[in-house]
């Protein structure tokens, strides 16, 4: 089996405009979730904006993308390199103000101030990245909700498995920071009103943030011939869905749980194997609860387990993505990020409170989204 390597990470949340920075405010157990009014016609919210005004989605990702070049040491135009990077919202900002404007003023809005809105399909934003890097082959935009970052790395791992390529850039974008969003949360009854609290007794539901995480992976083969520095390498994952409900978890969570056992078996491993856990942990009632259900059922062991969305906000799809960036720099620096916001532990799991020192060499990652979306990567050192 080939073997898929990690060269090159590029990452942009509310905690910090790059990779180092947002660990580094992670590992100190800081939050870049604050209380903003970005419409004037909704409410102040606790939001993980990245700057003092929601991002824009071509920004970010020509960000990151160019960040994870430039770890990896390369150098574009990059022909065969492929490029699988998702986004759960994609360019609904742009939709949403077409729409203020088409409607606001139907009678006197002309065709021609649409301007080029084929820019702004879901896919583009893979194809304006594959422009960037001047790459020529595979584009692929998978769009699977929250799981959208571990689905996107998944695929482009595959890709290299199966000899498609040598090389690929994989993550995920959100900037989803718009009316419709915050609105839509609201009406469910997902959004908090002070923070975010994963697993713990009195959380709220999830602050909505914006973020991206791009990574650069390549065969051990080339990596190992252009002498590449490697952060880890990806063992296996699980996809599987749960045919159940638009946005409720499986109760039993039957394939959630197939999911993380697909992972396992594909890369090898027994529950035992895995040294910490980045879980999904969105500090939603349901979600929190049937994780924790999951994690203690196929590790009765208790592995060290905690969520970063406290810090970050949940990214919707790019939150898959910056979990496996913050499980990498873990594994780098054999340090557990902690659970940031938990108080009052819910669960009988070993949470990581704050930063802790500890011998790490595999790590599960999962990501659980809307329409029972299931995903589970292992990565090692």
């Amino acid at each position: 089996m080939v073997k898929v390597c990690i060269t090159g990470i590029g990452l942009v949340s509310a905690l910090g405009g790059s990779l180092e920075d947002s660990w580094r405010n992670l590992i100190a157990g800081k939050s870049g979730i604050r209380l903003h009014q970005p419409f004037p016609e909704l409410k102040p919210l606790p939001l993980g904006l990245i700057g003092k005004q929601p991002s824009e989605l071509t920004m970010l990702t020509q960000m990151v993308v160019s960040s994870a070049l430039q770890d990896s040491g390369l150098v574009p135009p990059l022909a065969d390199c492929a490029v699988v990077i998702g986004s759960s919202r994609s360019y609904q900002a742009s939709w949403e103000m077409l729409a203020r404007q088409m409607y606001g003023d139907a009678a006197n809005f002309p065709v021609s101030s649409l301007g080029n809105w084929l820019d702004t399909l879901p896919n583009m934003n893979a194809i304006a990245a594959a422009r960037q890097i001047g790459a020529s082959g595979i584009v692929l935009a998978p769009m699977a909700a929250c799981a959208t970052g571990i689905w996107s790395i998944a695929q482009a791992a595959l890709l290299i498995q199966t000899g498609q390529c040598q090389q690929a850039i994989a993550g995920a974008v959100e900037a989803p920071i718009t009316p419709l969003t915050l609105a839509g949360f609201q009406q469910m009854g997902a959004l908090a009103k002070t923070g975010a609290y994963p697993f713990d007794l009195h959380r709220e539901g999830l602050v909505l943030g914006e973020g991206a995480a791009v990574f650069v992976l390549e065969s051990a083969e080339l990596a190992k011939q252009r002498q590449a520095k490697v952060y880890g390498e990806i063992l296996g994952f699980g996809l599987t869905n749960d045919a159940y409900h638009p946005n409720s978890p499986e109760p039993e969570g039957k394939s959630a749980i197939a999911a993380i056992k697909q992972c396992l078996e594909r890369s090898y491993l027994s529950p035992a194997d895995i040294d910490y856990i980045h879980a999904h942990g969105t500090a939603t009632q349901l979600n929190d609860r049937i994780e924790s259900m999951v994690i203690q059922r196929l590790f009765p062991q208790k592995v060290a387990v905690s969520s970063t969305k406290g810090s970050t906000g949940h990214t919707l799809g790019a939150s898959g993505a910056l979990g496996v960036a913050f499980s990498i720099m873990a594994l780098k620096h054999q340090i557990l990020p902690p659970c940031v916001g938990l108080q009052q532990p819910e669960f009988d799991l070993d949470v990581v409170t704050a930063a802790r020192l500890s011998k790490i060499r595999q790590i599960l990652c999962l990501s659980f989204g809307f329409g029972g979306q299931n995903a589970a990567i292992a990565i090692a050192r």
